[in-house]
Protein backbone atom coordinates (compact mmCIF):
# COMPACT_ATOMS: atom_id res chain seq x y z
CA UNK A 1 0.00 0.00 0.00
CA UNK A 2 2.74 2.57 0.72
CA UNK A 3 2.63 5.67 -1.44
CA UNK A 4 6.02 6.56 -2.83
CA UNK A 5 6.69 10.31 -2.49
CA UNK A 6 7.73 11.95 -5.77
CA UNK A 7 9.51 15.24 -6.31
CA UNK A 8 7.11 17.53 -8.13
CA UNK A 9 9.84 18.89 -10.41
CA UNK A 10 11.07 15.43 -11.49
CA UNK A 11 10.08 13.84 -14.77
CA UNK A 12 7.76 11.44 -12.94
CA UNK A 13 6.33 14.29 -10.86
CA UNK A 14 5.62 16.45 -13.90
CA UNK A 15 3.89 13.53 -15.62
CA UNK A 16 1.79 12.84 -12.52
CA UNK A 17 0.76 16.48 -12.18
CA UNK A 18 -0.23 16.54 -15.86
CA UNK A 19 -2.50 13.53 -15.31
CA UNK A 20 -4.03 15.10 -12.22
CA UNK A 21 -4.75 18.34 -14.05
CA UNK A 22 -6.61 16.35 -16.69
CA UNK A 23 -8.55 14.14 -14.26
CA UNK A 24 -12.05 15.17 -15.36
CA UNK A 25 -13.90 12.07 -16.49
CA UNK A 26 -17.44 11.53 -17.65
CA UNK A 27 -19.18 8.20 -17.20
CA UNK A 28 -18.16 5.37 -19.49
CA UNK A 29 -20.14 4.26 -22.52
CA UNK A 30 -22.00 1.44 -20.78
CA UNK A 31 -23.08 3.71 -17.94
CA UNK A 32 -24.24 6.41 -20.36
CA UNK A 33 -26.31 3.92 -22.34
CA UNK A 34 -27.81 2.30 -19.28
CA UNK A 35 -28.81 5.65 -17.82
CA UNK A 36 -30.28 6.81 -21.12
CA UNK A 37 -32.41 3.66 -21.21
CA UNK A 38 -33.53 4.18 -17.61
CA UNK A 39 -34.55 7.76 -18.33
CA UNK A 40 -36.40 6.65 -21.46
CA UNK A 41 -38.31 4.03 -19.49
CA UNK A 42 -39.30 6.47 -16.76
CA UNK A 43 -40.47 9.01 -19.36
CA UNK A 44 -42.59 6.48 -21.25
CA UNK A 45 -43.81 4.15 -18.48
CA UNK A 46 -43.76 6.34 -15.38
CA UNK A 47 -44.60 4.62 -12.09
CA UNK A 48 -44.54 1.17 -13.66
CA UNK A 49 -40.89 1.57 -14.69
CA UNK A 50 -39.94 3.32 -11.46
CA UNK A 51 -41.37 0.56 -9.28
CA UNK A 52 -39.76 -2.08 -11.48
CA UNK A 53 -36.31 -0.65 -10.89
CA UNK A 54 -36.93 -0.28 -7.14
CA UNK A 55 -38.12 -3.89 -6.88
CA UNK A 56 -35.18 -5.16 -8.93
CA UNK A 57 -32.38 -3.31 -7.17
CA UNK A 58 -33.52 -2.21 -3.69
CA UNK A 59 -36.79 -3.43 -2.19
CA UNK A 60 -38.31 -6.50 -3.90
CA UNK A 61 -41.68 -6.26 -2.19
CA UNK A 62 -42.26 -2.50 -2.19
CA UNK A 63 -45.69 -1.60 -3.54
CA UNK A 64 -46.68 1.62 -5.24
CA UNK A 65 -48.84 2.67 -2.29
CA UNK A 66 -45.70 2.65 -0.12
CA UNK A 67 -43.53 4.64 -2.53
CA UNK A 68 -44.15 7.88 -0.67
CA UNK A 69 -43.15 7.99 2.98
CA UNK A 70 -46.34 8.17 5.02
CA UNK A 71 -47.15 10.35 7.98
CA UNK A 72 -47.16 7.21 10.12
CA UNK A 73 -43.59 6.44 9.02
CA UNK A 74 -42.48 9.97 9.92
CA UNK A 75 -44.04 9.62 13.36
CA UNK A 76 -42.48 6.21 13.92
CA UNK A 77 -39.08 7.56 12.92
CA UNK A 78 -39.32 10.36 15.47
CA UNK A 79 -39.81 7.77 18.21
CA UNK A 80 -36.79 5.71 17.12
CA UNK A 81 -34.00 8.29 17.30
CA UNK A 82 -32.15 9.19 20.46
CA UNK A 83 -32.17 12.55 22.27
CA UNK A 84 -28.41 12.74 21.63
CA UNK A 85 -28.99 12.46 17.89
CA UNK A 86 -31.63 15.17 18.02
CA UNK A 87 -29.25 17.49 19.86
CA UNK A 88 -26.51 16.96 17.29
CA UNK A 89 -28.99 17.37 14.44
CA UNK A 90 -30.21 20.65 15.90
CA UNK A 91 -26.66 21.95 16.33
CA UNK A 92 -25.66 21.03 12.78
CA UNK A 93 -28.86 22.52 11.33
CA UNK A 94 -28.35 25.81 13.15
CA UNK A 95 -24.73 26.08 11.98
CA UNK A 96 -25.57 25.33 8.35
CA UNK A 97 -28.55 27.69 8.39
CA UNK A 98 -26.51 30.51 9.94
CA UNK A 99 -23.89 30.21 7.21
CA UNK A 100 -26.31 30.00 4.29
CA UNK A 101 -28.46 32.87 5.53
CA UNK A 102 -25.58 35.13 4.41
CA UNK A 103 -26.06 33.91 0.83
CA UNK A 104 -29.52 35.42 0.39
CA UNK A 105 -29.83 37.37 -2.84
CA UNK A 106 -31.79 40.61 -3.07
CA UNK A 107 -33.71 42.05 -5.99
CA UNK A 108 -32.55 45.50 -7.13
CA UNK A 109 -33.42 48.39 -9.46
CA UNK A 110 -31.56 51.21 -11.19
CA UNK A 111 -33.30 54.41 -12.23
CA UNK A 112 -32.23 57.03 -14.78
CA UNK A 113 -33.10 60.69 -14.90
CA UNK A 114 -35.10 60.17 -18.12
CA UNK A 115 -37.47 57.78 -16.35
CA UNK A 116 -36.03 54.46 -17.49
CA UNK A 117 -35.92 51.73 -14.88
CA UNK A 118 -33.89 48.54 -15.08
CA UNK A 119 -33.33 45.88 -12.49
CA UNK A 120 -33.26 42.26 -11.53
CA UNK A 121 -35.76 40.16 -9.59
CA UNK A 122 -34.23 37.30 -7.58
CA UNK A 123 -36.92 34.65 -7.20
CA UNK A 124 -36.85 31.07 -5.91
CA UNK A 125 -37.72 28.17 -8.16
CA UNK A 126 -41.05 26.56 -7.39
CA UNK A 127 -39.69 23.10 -6.57
CA UNK A 128 -36.46 21.27 -5.88
CA UNK A 129 -35.51 17.61 -5.89
CA UNK A 130 -33.04 16.61 -3.18
CA UNK A 131 -31.17 13.35 -3.73
CA UNK A 132 -29.76 11.56 -0.68
CA UNK A 133 -27.67 8.40 -1.29
CA UNK A 134 -28.61 5.17 0.45
CA UNK A 135 -25.49 4.71 2.54
CA UNK A 136 -24.78 0.96 2.55
CA UNK A 137 -28.38 -0.11 2.17
CA UNK A 138 -29.59 2.39 4.73
CA UNK A 139 -27.19 1.22 7.46
CA UNK A 140 -25.13 4.43 7.36
CA UNK A 141 -27.71 7.20 6.86
CA UNK A 142 -26.20 10.27 5.19
CA UNK A 143 -27.96 12.78 7.41
CA UNK A 144 -25.53 15.53 6.47
CA UNK A 145 -26.67 15.29 2.83
CA UNK A 146 -30.25 15.99 3.89
CA UNK A 147 -29.16 19.13 5.71
CA UNK A 148 -26.78 20.37 3.01
CA UNK A 149 -29.39 19.91 0.26
CA UNK A 150 -32.48 21.18 2.00
CA UNK A 151 -31.37 24.11 4.16
CA UNK A 152 -30.18 26.32 1.25
CA UNK A 153 -33.37 25.49 -0.67
CA UNK A 154 -35.52 26.47 2.31
CA UNK A 155 -33.63 29.73 2.79
CA UNK A 156 -34.08 30.51 -0.91
CA UNK A 157 -37.83 30.17 -0.41
CA UNK A 158 -38.49 27.03 -2.46
CA UNK A 159 -42.11 26.12 -1.89
CA UNK A 160 -41.90 22.38 -2.61
CA UNK A 161 -38.90 20.27 -1.58
CA UNK A 162 -38.93 16.63 -2.67
CA UNK A 163 -36.43 14.13 -1.28
CA UNK A 164 -35.58 10.84 -2.96
CA UNK A 165 -33.50 8.19 -1.24
CA UNK A 166 -33.25 4.44 -1.87
CA UNK A 167 -35.08 2.17 0.59
CA UNK A 168 -33.52 -0.81 2.33
CA UNK A 169 -34.47 -4.34 1.39
CA UNK A 170 -37.64 -4.13 3.49
CA UNK A 171 -38.80 -0.94 1.83
CA UNK A 172 -37.89 1.34 4.74
CA UNK A 173 -35.97 4.57 5.02
CA UNK A 174 -33.60 4.98 7.95
CA UNK A 175 -35.42 6.94 10.69
CA UNK A 176 -32.51 9.36 11.09
CA UNK A 177 -33.03 10.53 7.48
CA UNK A 178 -36.75 11.05 8.01
CA UNK A 179 -36.25 12.99 11.24
CA UNK A 180 -33.63 15.16 9.53
CA UNK A 181 -35.95 15.78 6.59
CA UNK A 182 -38.76 16.96 8.86
CA UNK A 183 -36.32 19.09 10.85
CA UNK A 184 -35.45 21.12 7.75
CA UNK A 185 -38.91 21.35 6.23
CA UNK A 186 -39.02 18.41 3.81
CA UNK A 187 -42.38 16.63 3.97
CA UNK A 188 -42.40 14.85 0.60
CA UNK A 189 -40.04 11.87 0.60
CA UNK A 190 -39.99 9.00 -1.91
CA UNK A 191 -38.28 5.62 -1.60
CA UNK A 192 -36.38 5.71 -4.86
CA UNK A 193 -32.69 5.87 -5.65
CA UNK A 194 -30.11 5.85 -8.43
CA UNK A 195 -30.77 7.07 -11.98
CA UNK A 196 -34.49 6.21 -11.87
CA UNK A 197 -35.01 8.64 -8.98
CA UNK A 198 -33.25 11.43 -10.88
CA UNK A 199 -35.34 10.70 -13.98
CA UNK A 200 -38.55 10.72 -11.94
CA UNK A 201 -37.64 14.07 -10.38
CA UNK A 202 -36.82 15.58 -13.76
CA UNK A 203 -39.69 14.21 -15.87
CA UNK A 204 -42.25 13.19 -13.30
CA UNK A 205 -44.37 10.07 -12.99
CA UNK A 206 -47.97 9.49 -11.96
CA UNK A 207 -46.87 9.60 -8.30
CA UNK A 208 -44.04 12.15 -8.37
CA UNK A 209 -44.59 15.59 -9.86
CA UNK A 210 -41.49 16.94 -11.66
CA UNK A 211 -39.26 19.56 -10.09
CA UNK A 212 -37.24 22.53 -11.37
CA UNK A 213 -33.85 21.84 -9.75
CA UNK A 214 -32.16 18.53 -8.86
CA UNK A 215 -29.26 18.52 -6.39
CA UNK A 216 -27.30 16.13 -4.25
CA UNK A 217 -24.41 13.67 -4.41
CA UNK A 218 -24.50 10.11 -5.68
CA UNK A 219 -22.69 7.33 -7.49
CA UNK A 220 -21.75 7.39 -11.17
CA UNK A 221 -25.26 6.42 -12.26
CA UNK A 222 -26.78 9.30 -10.29
CA UNK A 223 -24.14 11.67 -11.64
CA UNK A 224 -24.66 10.55 -15.23
CA UNK A 225 -28.44 10.83 -14.86
CA UNK A 226 -28.06 14.40 -13.60
CA UNK A 227 -25.84 15.17 -16.58
CA UNK A 228 -28.41 13.77 -18.99
CA UNK A 229 -31.39 15.63 -17.50
CA UNK A 230 -29.50 18.95 -17.24
CA UNK A 231 -31.33 21.42 -19.41
CA UNK A 232 -34.67 19.87 -18.60
CA UNK A 233 -33.92 20.91 -15.01
CA UNK A 234 -31.09 22.80 -13.35
CA UNK A 235 -28.57 20.63 -11.55
CA UNK A 236 -26.01 21.63 -8.95
CA UNK A 237 -22.98 20.10 -10.70
CA UNK A 238 -21.54 17.01 -12.35
CA UNK A 239 -19.36 15.68 -9.56
CA UNK A 240 -16.83 12.87 -9.53
CA UNK A 241 -15.13 10.94 -6.72
CA UNK A 242 -14.38 12.95 -3.59
CA UNK A 243 -10.89 14.42 -3.24
CA UNK A 244 -8.62 16.28 -0.86
CA UNK A 245 -5.37 18.15 -1.44
CA UNK A 246 -3.26 18.93 1.63
CA UNK A 247 -0.52 21.54 1.31
CA UNK A 248 1.91 21.17 4.20
CA UNK A 249 5.19 22.70 5.29
CA UNK A 250 7.88 21.26 7.56
CA UNK A 251 5.97 22.18 10.72
CA UNK A 252 2.84 20.23 9.83
CA UNK A 253 1.79 17.27 11.96
CA UNK A 254 2.25 14.05 9.97
CA UNK A 255 -0.40 12.24 12.00
CA UNK A 256 -2.98 14.91 11.19
CA UNK A 257 -2.10 14.73 7.50
CA UNK A 258 -2.30 10.93 7.38
CA UNK A 259 -5.63 10.90 9.21
CA UNK A 260 -7.10 13.40 6.75
CA UNK A 261 -5.85 11.45 3.74
CA UNK A 262 -7.47 8.34 5.19
CA UNK A 263 -10.71 10.24 5.82
CA UNK A 264 -10.87 10.93 2.13
CA UNK A 265 -9.71 7.50 1.03
CA UNK A 266 -12.39 5.63 3.01
CA UNK A 267 -15.16 7.16 0.88
CA UNK A 268 -14.54 5.11 -2.21
CA UNK A 269 -11.77 3.19 -4.01
CA UNK A 270 -11.82 6.03 -6.55
CA UNK A 271 -11.43 8.77 -3.92
CA UNK A 272 -8.34 10.91 -4.39
CA UNK A 273 -6.12 11.79 -1.41
CA UNK A 274 -3.22 14.12 -2.30
CA UNK A 275 -0.41 15.73 -0.33
CA UNK A 276 1.97 18.42 -1.55
CA UNK A 277 4.64 19.21 1.00
CA UNK A 278 7.81 21.26 1.04
CA UNK A 279 9.40 18.79 3.47
CA UNK A 280 10.78 15.40 2.51
CA UNK A 281 10.83 14.47 6.20
CA UNK A 282 7.08 15.19 6.49
CA UNK A 283 6.42 13.16 3.33
CA UNK A 284 8.20 10.11 4.74
CA UNK A 285 6.56 10.50 8.15
CA UNK A 286 3.12 10.61 6.52
CA UNK A 287 3.82 7.35 4.68
CA UNK A 288 4.66 5.72 8.02
CA UNK A 289 1.57 7.17 9.72
CA UNK A 290 -0.70 5.94 6.92
CA UNK A 291 0.55 2.42 7.53
CA UNK A 292 0.07 2.77 11.28
CA UNK A 293 -3.44 4.24 11.19
CA UNK A 294 -4.95 2.28 8.32
CA UNK A 295 -5.68 -0.96 10.24
CA UNK A 296 -7.83 0.98 12.73
CA UNK A 297 -10.45 1.89 10.10
CA UNK A 298 -13.83 0.23 9.75
CA UNK A 299 -13.45 0.69 5.98
CA UNK A 300 -9.76 -0.18 5.88
CA UNK A 301 -9.90 -2.19 2.67
CA UNK A 302 -11.61 0.60 0.75
CA UNK A 303 -9.07 3.12 2.03
CA UNK A 304 -6.20 0.78 1.21
CA UNK A 305 -7.35 0.40 -2.39
CA UNK A 306 -7.88 4.14 -2.77
CA UNK A 307 -4.41 5.00 -1.48
CA UNK A 308 -2.71 2.22 -3.45
CA UNK A 309 -4.41 3.10 -6.73
CA UNK A 310 -4.75 6.85 -6.46
CA UNK A 311 -2.90 8.25 -3.45
CA UNK A 312 -0.40 11.03 -4.19
CA UNK A 313 2.48 12.56 -2.22
CA UNK A 314 4.46 15.24 -4.02
CA UNK A 315 7.50 17.03 -2.63
CA UNK A 316 7.66 20.67 -3.73
CA UNK A 317 10.85 22.70 -3.86
CA UNK A 318 9.26 25.62 -2.00
CA UNK A 319 5.89 27.00 -0.91
CA UNK A 320 5.42 29.02 -4.09
CA UNK A 321 5.55 25.81 -6.12
CA UNK A 322 3.20 24.04 -3.71
CA UNK A 323 0.58 26.79 -3.93
CA UNK A 324 0.91 26.95 -7.71
CA UNK A 325 0.17 23.22 -7.81
CA UNK A 326 -2.87 23.77 -5.58
CA UNK A 327 -4.25 26.30 -8.05
CA UNK A 328 -3.49 24.04 -11.00
CA UNK A 329 -5.26 21.07 -9.42
CA UNK A 330 -8.31 23.05 -8.18
CA UNK A 331 -9.25 20.41 -5.61
CA UNK A 332 -12.65 19.86 -4.02
CA UNK A 333 -11.16 20.13 -0.51
CA UNK A 334 -7.95 22.08 0.03
CA UNK A 335 -6.27 21.91 3.45
CA UNK A 336 -3.51 24.43 4.18
CA UNK A 337 -1.48 22.89 7.00
CA UNK A 338 1.01 25.72 7.07
CA UNK A 339 2.62 27.99 9.64
CA UNK A 340 0.87 30.95 7.97
CA UNK A 341 -2.30 29.54 6.39
CA UNK A 342 -4.10 32.88 6.11
CA UNK A 343 -1.26 34.38 4.08
CA UNK A 344 -1.30 31.35 1.79
CA UNK A 345 -5.08 31.57 1.45
CA UNK A 346 -4.79 34.94 -0.30
CA UNK A 347 -2.89 33.21 -3.09
CA UNK A 348 -5.46 30.48 -3.69
CA UNK A 349 -7.76 31.04 -6.65
CA UNK A 350 -9.28 27.63 -7.23
CA UNK A 351 -10.70 25.28 -4.58
CA UNK A 352 -14.14 24.01 -3.60
CA UNK A 353 -13.53 24.63 0.11
CA UNK A 354 -10.39 25.80 1.89
CA UNK A 355 -9.49 24.56 5.39
CA UNK A 356 -6.99 26.67 7.31
CA UNK A 357 -4.52 25.27 9.82
CA UNK A 358 -3.89 21.96 11.52
CA UNK A 359 -7.12 21.92 13.52
CA UNK A 360 -9.49 22.30 10.55
CA UNK A 361 -9.85 18.79 9.13
CA UNK A 362 -12.09 18.33 6.12
CA UNK A 363 -14.61 16.46 8.29
CA UNK A 364 -15.51 19.74 10.02
CA UNK A 365 -16.87 20.95 6.70
CA UNK A 366 -18.67 17.68 6.04
CA UNK A 367 -20.80 17.94 9.15
CA UNK A 368 -20.83 20.92 11.44
CA UNK A 369 -18.87 24.00 10.36
CA UNK A 370 -21.70 25.45 8.26
CA UNK A 371 -20.50 25.77 4.63
CA UNK A 372 -21.98 23.31 2.18
CA UNK A 373 -20.22 20.03 1.56
CA UNK A 374 -21.63 19.54 -1.96
CA UNK A 375 -18.55 20.80 -3.81
CA UNK A 376 -17.03 20.79 -7.29
CA UNK A 377 -14.59 17.96 -8.02
CA UNK A 378 -12.21 16.85 -10.80
CA UNK A 379 -10.73 20.33 -11.24
CA UNK A 380 -14.09 22.01 -11.88
CA UNK A 381 -13.48 24.35 -8.93
CA UNK A 382 -11.78 26.51 -11.57
CA UNK A 383 -15.26 27.64 -12.65
CA UNK A 384 -17.81 26.08 -10.30
CA UNK A 385 -18.92 26.71 -6.72
CA UNK A 386 -20.40 24.87 -3.78
CA UNK A 387 -24.12 24.22 -3.63
CA UNK A 388 -25.77 27.22 -2.01
CA UNK A 389 -28.87 29.37 -1.82
CA UNK A 390 -28.10 30.73 -5.30
CA UNK A 391 -28.57 27.21 -6.74
CA UNK A 392 -32.29 27.57 -6.05
CA UNK A 393 -32.66 31.19 -7.21
CA UNK A 394 -33.40 32.39 -10.73
CA UNK A 395 -33.17 35.97 -11.92
CA UNK A 396 -35.57 37.94 -14.07
CA UNK A 397 -34.49 41.21 -15.67
CA UNK A 398 -36.70 44.30 -15.35
CA UNK A 399 -36.97 47.01 -18.03
CA UNK A 400 -39.37 49.95 -17.92
CA UNK A 401 -38.94 52.90 -20.37
CA UNK A 402 -40.72 56.22 -20.32
CA UNK A 403 -41.44 57.93 -23.66
CA UNK A 404 -38.62 60.37 -22.92
CA UNK A 405 -36.19 57.52 -22.34
CA UNK A 406 -37.22 55.74 -25.54
CA UNK A 407 -36.79 58.92 -27.58
CA UNK A 408 -33.29 59.33 -26.15
CA UNK A 409 -32.27 55.80 -27.12
CA UNK A 410 -34.33 55.33 -30.29
CA UNK A 411 -31.68 56.20 -32.87
CA UNK A 412 -29.10 53.91 -31.30
CA UNK A 413 -31.52 50.99 -30.95
CA UNK A 414 -32.63 51.35 -34.59
CA UNK A 415 -29.06 51.64 -35.80
CA UNK A 416 -28.01 48.42 -34.10
CA UNK A 417 -31.17 46.59 -35.20
CA UNK A 418 -30.69 47.62 -38.83
CA UNK A 419 -27.02 46.65 -38.69
CA UNK A 420 -28.06 43.17 -37.61
CA UNK A 421 -30.67 42.98 -40.38
CA UNK A 422 -33.61 42.93 -37.97
CA UNK A 423 -35.88 45.59 -39.43
CA UNK A 424 -38.88 44.64 -37.29
CA UNK A 425 -36.82 45.38 -34.19
CA UNK A 426 -36.18 48.86 -35.56
CA UNK A 427 -39.83 49.22 -36.53
CA UNK A 428 -41.02 48.43 -33.01
CA UNK A 429 -39.15 51.52 -31.85
CA UNK A 430 -40.05 53.67 -34.83
CA UNK A 431 -43.82 53.30 -34.44
CA UNK A 432 -43.57 54.50 -30.87
CA UNK A 433 -41.38 57.47 -31.72
CA UNK A 434 -43.54 58.57 -34.63
CA UNK A 435 -46.83 57.64 -32.98
CA UNK A 436 -48.18 56.67 -36.39
CA UNK A 437 -48.15 53.72 -38.77
CA UNK A 438 -45.20 53.35 -41.15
Amino acid sequence: MPIVPIRAASEAGLALVARLRDRFQSAGGDCCQQVAEIISQIKSRGDQALLGYINQFDAPDLRLDRLKVSEAEFKAAAAEVSPEFLATLDKASRRIRLFHEREREESWMLTRADGAITGRLALPVDSAGLYVPGGQGGQTPLVSSVLMNAIPAAIAGVGRMVMCTPPDGEGRVNPALLVAARQVGVHEVYKAGSAWAIAALAYGTESIRPVDVVVGPGNRFVTEAKRQVAGRVRIDMVAGPSEVLIVADGQADSTFIAADMLAQAEHDPLALAMLVTTSEAVAQAVVAELGRLLPRLSRAEIARRSLSDRGVILIAEHLDQALALANDLAAEHLELMLAEPYQAMTRIRHAGAIFLGGYSPESTGDYLAGPNHVLPTMGTARFSSALGVETFIKKSSLIAYSREALLADADDIQALANLEGLSAHALSVAVRVRKQDV
